[in-house]
């Protein structure tokens, strides 16, 4: 049985997260943890909000807190009777030191883990990748699922192939976990300057290799700037598609799989990312 973490801010509760975690741990038979990051430095409240008349800002600050933990336990509970309604093997882990710390370690005993792609942990909202995200897709130990604020299902597949290594390790990455998904029609997709061949690179090796893994795949090579072309590529789609793609690290080998292409997909899609990279 696999492990999925979800990680949820318990002061916003992300539907999306929690919902796109039950339904691909109903699909996986795998067991659900829900990662509520309450980091003890995370609060609701600004220090603005303190200042009240008739009160101490001691009383006040008691209050706030008591509000916190009453919304946290709330969101805890409602991710609690969704798993049960879904039927599934599951838990919870209140981690409260630092956030981004306690979830990458979370990540080194996990399979999979899933967070919304406007995660902050903090009172402000950042436009996508916000540098929680950037963070966590640099150092998760595991392969990680950025979702969209809305669940859709997953109705296809798209796998980004470059020829290197890393792009190799995230689609063989989610044959391994994501099994159910390989009857869904798959497609992939790489990019080559304009003086080169539409040849899939190592195109004998890679179709074979496919051939074991998504035996349905197509294949699409586009020529020009991968972060135009793919985006342009995947903005002609209908369906709801899931992305995979390789290495996320800053100065990664990969030649255009790197943090720019993770980027530009969250920036300009409302699509689910795997993101996977042999460290």
């Amino acid at each position: 049985m696999k492990k999925i973490i979800a990680a949820i801010d318990g002061l916003k509760y992300s539907d999306s997260t929690a919902t796109y975690a039950i339904h691909l741990a109903k699909h996986m038979n795998a067991h659900l943890v829900g990662i509520f990051l309450d980091d003890f430095t995370y609060t609701s409240y600004k220090i603005y909000d303190l200042v009240e008349e008739n009160m101490t800002i001691e009383d006040t600050k008691l209050r706030w807190d008591e509000k916190d933990r009453e919304t946290r336990n709330e969101s805890a509970a409602r991710f609690e009777n969704n798993c049960q309604e879904a039927g599934l093997h599951y838990s919870i882990h209140h981690d409260r030191s630092i956030a981004m710390q306690e979830l990458l370690h979370e990540s080194i005993y996990a399979d999979l883990l899933i967070v919304n792609s406007g995660e902050t942990l903090t009172h402000y909202e950042e436009n996508a990748p916000t540098r929680f995200i950037r963070g966590l897709l640099s150092e998760a130990q595991c392969p990680v699922l950025v979702v969209p604020n809305q669940f859709s299902p997953i109705e296809s597949m798209v796998l980004l192939f470059d020829g290197e290594p890393t792009s190799v390790f995230a689609i063989r990455t989610s044959s391994y976990l994501l099994p159910s998904l390989k009857q869904l029609d798959t497609e992939v997709v790489s990019v080559k300057t304009l003086n080169q061949t539409l040849h899939v690179p190592d195109n004998r090796l890679m179709k074979e290799f496919m051939k074991r893994h998504y035996p349905k795949a197509t294949y699409t090579v586009l020529k020009g700037i991968p972060e135009i072309e793919i985006v342009n590529h995947l903005k002609e789609k209908d369906e709801n598609v899931l992305i995979v793609l390789g290495a996320y690290r800053r100065g990664a080998v990969s030649r255009w799989f790197r943090a720019s292409m993770a980027d530009t997909l969250l920036q300009e899609l409302k699509a689910p990312l795997f993101i996977a990279h042999n460290k």
